[in-house]
């Protein structure tokens, strides 16, 4: 509490614009007239110790700060013991003239550095006065021991700040805010020391209620291990309601100095950090299109064997069963293997585009899982499942023709077993044995009667017969035996009943073509608001026209329209069904059947998502390479004028032409136009990098890559081990302790698995990812 009602007491005064107050000394110590005297006394120790940390390299030292340095000569000594630079030979009298001469060089060189000396005159300093000559070591410490620390784009006092606070994030009880009151209980500079050197205080023993011994474990530590000589009395910072900024600035810059090695160490783990980090996303990335890569294969695998499966069903119930099978398969199993087709291959697109970013080799994935591996097992897949409903469908319109020649033979057969009931019976009769001759006669005549009509039914047979060859011929299930019985229905019956199946006959008809006119309408709607989406998406994926980030959200606008627009492909699903569950085949209304909607509704699905995808990478491009618009706009452009292909390749599906591709003719004569002096060899390599997969076309976003390839920036191999350098002190070899020291946990131990043994103890420079 009472920390914050100090802070408080000297925040009008004090804090008001504290950079502007110490990064333009000249007009502090012209605007301030006297000095605290706690401030002034914490200043004169601490200045002084400063300038004899300094001073002593050159076998020196000053007692009292503003008389010491009077006679200019250990002012100059001390600027070039700081600067490593000479200044003008001293003058050797000892009039007071040749102090001023002195000091004036020495404000001379401080003002060479940039520096703006406003109302410090030498004569002040060589008269003695305390306030000056404060205020020109002040300038002096933040000009060659403040001014060039720099965290995270920061500089001066705000680094240095930065700083502290970054390393004494972790610790209990420490919260650096300032350089005054967050650094009264010593916790701070105790968390300072304990960051970098941990053997040297046990921070876990510390307490907070005890600020002074605090600050001296801290002073006595840093004076007898990092040569930071004792600049503040525990007491004076203690008792003192809001210490002086300066003196604690000038303390803590020491400490900042003194682990300028560690800092180093530390800049090169972060640079190994960043180098294992990418590593280990495309390491994920690799395993994640492995796993996925066999999954897809592995059910394409198993998929084709059930859709090769050819085996007919007697019935036509089972038939329909199999072809509702076949629906679900479509509707329900099939869609989530086309999105992960679609996002296998944006993953390998996306990392190739890391890999080469970080200048990493190429992904090669394993033996029969290249992406034109899994694009040839789809389409072997797709000829099956094609084959497979037009054998369905077949199947079921043989079915249908069977039923319907089966019930015309029992009908047929009907009639003719009801005619010859009791013939034979009447024929094997020998009532003529008995008979006269008038008898006689009349038998022979109603014979010849039965004859006639024998005659007539013979037609009638031979239509039984050939209907019952049909039925051989097409592999009919039963058999309908010669005892089969059918009661014959009256005359009179039969015309009512046949004039009933006429008119069931006509509705039905009439029900399929509202189908099939249902079913045109919406494809006729369909297909082309596709073929538009495809073409819309092909112009925003190549025009030049807006950033990428407004290319993007175009995109994303699409894909949203897009997803929005599923619900009427379900609903002419639906449609297509009730026409299959019709048995109607055929739509002389549309030339689009809902085969081709569906691989148009695939197809612009995956688009979209590739689309999206290239331009995703296109960012990643850019902002790793530092790509101006200019510069992408120029390279679309130069594209965009050879990108003839676009002509000649069409997408299967709609007779729809893709834009975004240039074959290998046009892509020399791009490369020509931007001067590129190509001979075959040369150019064979190109096309090596630029169509990996052989495909015969080059996209714009291999395109892209090419042409920025060698801007890269990147961190190089020799950077890597030069960090790694650092963290093994420059020996030949980085230890195990080091790295686990070094690194993050996580970092460290996937570093450790990758690299090559030395000993048991130790592991080579001459380290090699696995990956």
């Amino acid at each position: 509490m009472m920390a914050v009602e100090t802070q408080a007491q000297y925040s009008t005064s004090y804090m008001m614009n504290e950079e502007h107050q110490y990064m333009t000394p000249e007009d502090e110590w012209d605007r301030d007239l006297l000095l605290d005297p706690a401030w002034e006394k914490q200043q004169r120790k601490t200045f002084t110790a400063w300038c004899n940390s300094h001073l002593r390299k050159a076998g020196t030292q000053i007692e009292n700060i503003e008389d010491d340095f009077r006679n200019g000569l250990k002012l100059m000594l001390l600027l070039e013991v700081i600067s490593g630079e000479r200044l003008p030979k001293p003058d050797k009298g000892k009039m007071r003239f040749h102090k001023i001469a002195n000091v004036n060089k020495a404000l001379d060189f401080i003002c060479s550095k940039g520096v703006k000396l406003v109302s410090i005159g030498a004569e002040e300093i060589v008269d003695g006065n305390t306030k000056m000559t404060l205020g020109m070591i002040w300038t002096i410490i933040l000009r060659f021991a403040i001014q060039d620390i720099s965290v995270e784009e920061t500089s001066a006092k705000e680094g240095l700040l930065l700083w502290c606070q970054r390393k004494t994030a972790p610790y209990r009880n420490v919260n650096v805010q300032n350089f005054h009151i967050s650094w009264k209980d010593g916790l701070a500079l105790c968390a300072l020391i304990h960051r970098h050197r941990p053997d040297l205080i046990d921070y876990s023993k510390l307490k907070k209620d005890d600020p002074i011994g605090n600050l001296n474990t801290a002073f006595e530590v840093a004076e007898k291990y990092l040569d930071i000589p004792k600049m503040l009395d525990a007491e004076d910072i203690v008792n003192t309601p809001k210490p002086d900024e300066k003196a604690i600035m000038t303390y803590v810059s020491c400490f900042y100095h003194a682990f300028a090695g560690a800092e180093q160490a530390e800049t090169a783990a972060n640079r190994i950090c960043k180098v294992l980090a990418v590593n280990q996303e495309n390491e994920k990335l690799m395993e994640e299109y492995e796993k996925l890569a066999s999954e897809l294969l592995e059910w394409i695998r198993k998929t084709i064997p059930w859709l090769e499966n050819r085996t007919a069903e007697h019935h036509m119930r089972a038939m329909q069963q199999k072809l509702e099978d076949f629906r679900d398969y479509r509707r329900i199993h099939k869609p989530p293997r086309v999105q992960e087709k679609c996002q296998l291959e944006i993953n390998f697109n996306t990392l190739q585009t890391k890999l080469r970013l970080s200048n990493r080799p190429a992904f090669m994935p394993s033996e029969g899982k290249m992406v034109s591996d899994i694009a040839n097992a789809w389409k072997g897949l797709e000829q099956v499942e094609k084959g497979y409903e037009e054998w369905l469908l077949t199947e079921i319109r043989r079915l249908e023709r069977l039923d319907h020649l089966a019930e015309k033979f029992k009908q047929k057969s009907s009639l003719h077993q009801s005619w010859t009931s009791g013939k034979e019976e009447l024929l094997s009769m020998k009532d003529y044995e008995s008979a006269s001759l008038m008898e006689i006669r009349a038998l022979m005549r109603k014979h010849e009667a039965f004859e006639s009509d024998l005659a007539a039914h013979q037609d009638r047979v031979e239509q039984i017969a050939a209907i019952a060859q049909e039925l051989n011929e097409l592999d009919y299930h039963d058999v309908i035996s010669d005892g089969d019985q059918c009661v014959p229905l009256p005359v009179k019956h039969l015309v009512p009943l046949r004039d009933q199946m006429l008119q069931e006959e006509v509705a039905r008809q009439q029900a399929n073509e509202r189908l099939r006119r249902q079913f045109a309408a919406q494809a006729n709607i369909i297909g082309p608001w596709i073929q538009t989406k495809m073409e819309e998406i092909g112009h925003v994926s190549v025009d030049i026209a807006g950033s990428l980030e407004e290319q993007m959200n175009n995109l994303k606008q699409y894909e949203q329209n897009i997803i929005n627009y599923k619900s009427n492909i379900d609903k002419l699903e639906g449609d297509h069904q009730l026409s299959q569950e019709s048995l109607i085949f055929d739509n002389k209304h549309t030339n689009y059947t809902m085969e081709h909607i569906r691989v148009g509704w695939e197809q612009l699905l995956t688009t979209i998502a590739r689309t999206i995808n290239e331009v995703e990478n296109q960012i990643l491009t850019r902002d790793a390479k530092g790509i101006s618009q200019e510069q992408l706009n120029e390279f679309r452009a130069s594209f965009n004028h050879f990108d003839r292909v676009k002509k000649l390749k069409q997408f299967i599906v709609l007779g729809l032409k893709r834009n975004g591709m240039m074959d290998p003719d046009d892509f020399r004569a791009c490369l020509i136009s931007m001067g590129y002096d190509l001979g075959e060899v040369e150019f064979a390599r190109i096309m090596t990098l630029v169509d990996s997969n052989n495909t015969g076309v080059v996209t714009f976003q291999a395109f892209i890559d090419f042409m920025t390839r060698e801007t890269a920036e990147t961190d190089t191999a020799d950077q890597v081990m030069a960090s790694f350098k650092i963290l093994a002190s420059d020996k030949s070899y980085i230890t195990v302790d080091e790295l686990r020291r070094e690194l993050p946990p996580e970092q460290a131990e996937y570093c450790i698995s990758r690299m090559t043994r030395y000993t048991e103890l130790h592991t080579t420079l001459e380290w090699t990812l696995a990956s």
